[in-house]
């Protein structure tokens, strides 16, 4: 079976992604460093797929340790997850957020290249679309990231794309999230934040179970049906299965890709609220406050391409989103923590 390195994959996304590389007959083998994650990401892989995933505890920026692992692992392909990734982290600490993200991935791109592994799939963001005027975006909408976190992002395209442009040996796909949201239908991986949820999702389900008191709605005065942010959220495993087939066509791809993944369709939210209080039974306290600077009223993708490059569509609803996170926290009130 060919192995694909998963950096950062104890993490929300890249343990989802790990469960399907696993059904496809993928070998993985997890890097991480477990900043931001549990090790008991690990266990629950391997309840749900009856295997566990190679693990080594290490940082992408240490070249020894990368080295060793490309040394002893015949390993095909890279999908890279790892990285600090709250943006009000990241204007508090940007210095930070280069270091690890930036200088991570150039010494992980600079020990592939050393072993002549030269497929990777790069985890980045709609964040490096900045403050779009018009929706839905494609991918030749104007990249313009206006804070450290999505400036990371971009820096990192823009560096892959210049190690593709200068060793055409390289096949890179860029995958452009929008919200990531909803667990995996067993309940046993989920999001898990460290400390105060940066994303809605996970604080609303907070608030359902009783971790937090309210949510608070930054601003309903945006020109929307409601008058709240509008989003592009797309089910986790969706998107764990988008990795999946960018995988897939850089067995055959030369050069590099990107493309964005969500569903092409926006959902408020206080949308999103009322169909978690529909699945849940519960009552979501919340209120509203000032919006917040930077917030744009609606922001959701064009997934044309995604469509036609990777055969790829997300299928998973805004009510499964929310049953399936809601799951997910029900049987992890504290998430892993409790296990």
């Amino acid at each position: 079976m060919p192995a694909v390195l998963l950096t950062g994959a104890t993490g929300f996304i890249g343990s989802h992604t790990c469960v399907e590389v696993m059904a496809a007959g993928w070998t993985p083998i997890i890097v991480d460093n477990l900043c931001n994650s549990s090790v008991e990401v690990l266990e629950r892989i391997e309840r749900i797929t009856g295997r566990r995933p190679a693990f080594v505890r290490a940082d992408i920026r240490d070249r020894d340790a990368l080295d060793r692992i490309f040394s002893e692992q015949a390993i095909d392909a890279v999908v890279h997850f790892a990285g600090l990734k709250a943006v009000g982290e990241s204007v508090a600490e940007p210095l930070r957020y280069y270091e690890n993200n930036v200088v991570g991935t150039i010494a992980l791109l600079d020990v592939m290249n050393r072993h002549g592994v030269k497929r990777m799939v790069f985890s980045s963001s709609a964040t490096v679309y900045g403050l779009a005027a018009e929706v839905p975006l494609t991918e030749d909408s104007p990249l313009g990231a206006v804070n450290p976190y999505g400036r990371s992002k971009l820096m990192i395209e823009q560096i892959l794309r210049d190690v593709a442009i200068a060793d055409r040996d390289w096949r890179v796909m860029l995958l452009r999230y929008f919200n990531p949201v909803g667990a995996h239908q067993s309940g046993l991986i989920g999001e898990d934040p460290t400390g105060t949820p940066n994303n809605l999702m996970p604080f609303i389900a907070q608030v359902a179970i009783g971790r937090r008191p309210r949510l608070k709605i930054f601003g309903n005065d945006y020109a929307t049906p409601d008058g709240t942010g509008v989003r592009d959220y797309i089910h986790v495993v969706d998107l764990a299965t988008g990795h999946l087939a960018a995988l897939d066509r850089l067995r055959s791809a030369e050069g590099l890709f990107a493309t964005n993944l969500g569903t092409g369709l926006g959902h408020s939210v206080l949308e999103l609220i009322r169909v978690f209080e529909a699945v849940s039974g519960q009552a979501i306290a919340h209120q509203i406050v000032e919006r917040r600077p930077g917030d744009v009223a609606s922001c959701f993708a064009d997934v044309t391409l995604a469509g036609s490059l990777l055969q790829w569509k997300a299928t998973r609803d805004l009510r499964r989103m929310c049953t399936d996170a809601w799951r997910w926290q029900r049987q992890n009130p504290r998430g892993y923590a409790g296990a």
